[in-house]
């Protein structure tokens, strides 16, 4: 007797609940709030990067509390210190002994704002956590509650006392999403919802559903796993990073950690499309959120007004699609 086919419905379902109601008060920012849920799915963490006053925060907050997650948000600023972040150990001086004091690292969704603005050692802290779900302090590994995401903004247009993250912290995420001033129509709707007495600093306020459990991202990990990928398709993937490497526009092309996260939010991608296996379709969407950080222009490409973007779609445009 044949197997069933697995299909991705609950997934797909899901998924939908989710983007809808963080839409409902995220408003006109649909594909930007489509693939934070893509990495939360894909078990990735994001970079965000736009201009003050785009809603990174208002998202990353109203995705924690669609999901039921605990949320903790950290400004990044020059005098922020390692321990600031991950905890510390304290003496207590009735017992006679150390005792850990958890750092807001210890959640379930961190949103590191304006990353760029502490310095590498601080930056650093978060490499772990990312990489391996824990934090060492003083030499003894806590393990994170999963499901665990670090949302990381930063401004693309002050750089003035910055510190640009280092490439092993960039390759880190999963993804980098541009977000991007929304069309007038969704402006208006906005400016109508503020004007009703929508008030975005006080969430616990409004009225948001809690529509996905930990549970419930368990059991779409578990349907995204078994998406099928065939070997044309991981072909396409693998031709795609090698051309990144071999591009006269740019100085580093794609790690392999690169080729493996736009095979895993591919599959995410299909399967919250329904879909129980992954298309040349998909990589192509996913490619520019998964690759546009990873890849460093050269300063002659630069100049002639050349973004990594451009760099990527043209790869896209020319590497053989499998049939």
């Amino acid at each position: 007797m044949m197997n069933e086919p697995m299909n991705c419905e609950f997934t797909k379902n899901k998924a939908k609940e989710v983007i809808d109601e963080v839409s409902k008060i995220v408003v006109g920012q649909y594909e930007f709030v489509e693939h934070m849920v893509v990495a939360l799915l894909s078990g990735g963490h994001v970079l965000i990067e736009g201009v003050p006053g785009l809603a990174k925060t208002l998202a990353s907050k109203v995705m924690a509390k669609v999901i039921k997650a605990d949320f903790k948000r950290v400004q990044f600023t020059p005098d922020l210190m390692p321990a600031d972040i991950t905890g510390t150990k304290v003496f207590d001086s009735k017992s006679g002994n150390f005792y850990l004091k958890k750092g807001p690292l210890f959640t379930n969704v961190f949103l590191a704002d304006e990353i760029n603005r502490t310095p590498p050692k601080t930056q650093a802290a978060l490499l772990e956590s990312m990489e391996e779900r824990s934090v060492t302090i003083d030499g003894e590994t806590h393990l994170l509650e999963e499901p665990f995401m670090v949302l990381a903004t930063q401004n693309p247009v002050e750089y003035e006392g910055t510190y640009p993250l280092p490439e092993a912290q960039v390759d880190r995420f999963m993804m980098k999403l541009i977000v991007d001033y929304i069309p007038q129509k969704f402006e208006n709707q906005l400016l109508q919802k503020f004007n009703a007495g929508f008030n975005s600093s006080k969430l616990q306020e409004i009225n948001i559903q809690s529509v996905c459990s930990f549970e419930d991202i368990k059991k779409c990990r578990e349907e995204i796993q078994k998406v099928e990928v065939n070997e044309g398709v991981i072909n396409y993937i693998t031709s795609i990073i090698r051309a990144t490497r071999n591009s006269p526009s740019l100085i580093l092309g794609a790690s392999p950690r690169a080729s493996i996260s736009l095979l895993l939010v591919s599959k995410t991608y299909a399967a919250i499309q329904g879909r129980n296996f992954v298309t040349p379709e998909d990589i192509k969407e996913m490619a520019l959120p998964v690759l546009r950080h990873r890849v460093l222009l050269k300063p002659e490409a630069g100049i002639d007004g050349l973004k990594n973007d451009d760099v990527i779609q043209s790869i896209l445009n020319k590497v053989e699609v499998p049939r």
